[in-house]
């Protein structure tokens, strides 16, 4: 699967987060966090999002995130919503058919 267009998801609202996702200017994943919270929860939001790009098997991306103060499982959320836009693939929940 790989990255065709650029991609949003989330809100500016509070305990969300925003992540825009767009096909990599080079090899490699590339994660840009801007954070209120990014010295204490710096490393976990860098955590879920290689961990939901793994899971897809996205190797080549460009992402940024700007967040305000989402939780783990609304971080994989939004980044999940943004592959899914910016591949044109559906999610295929727990190995079901489209």
């Amino acid at each position: 699967m790989d990255i065709k267009q650029t991609a949003v998801a989330g809100t500016m609202e509070s305990s969300d987060v925003m992540v825009t996702v767009k096909p990599a200017s080079e090899p490699g994943l590339s994660i840009h966090i801007q954070s209120n919270v990014l010295t204490t929860f710096g490393d976990q939001i860098r955590a879920a999002v290689e961990a939901v790009f793994a899971d897809f098997g996205i190797r080549d991306a460009e992402v940024f995130l700007n967040d305000k103060g989402a939780i783990d499982c609304v971080i994989r959320a939004r980044v999940s919503a943004a592959i899914c836009r910016a591949t044109g693939e559906g999610y295929n929940w727990k190995g079901e058919d489209k």
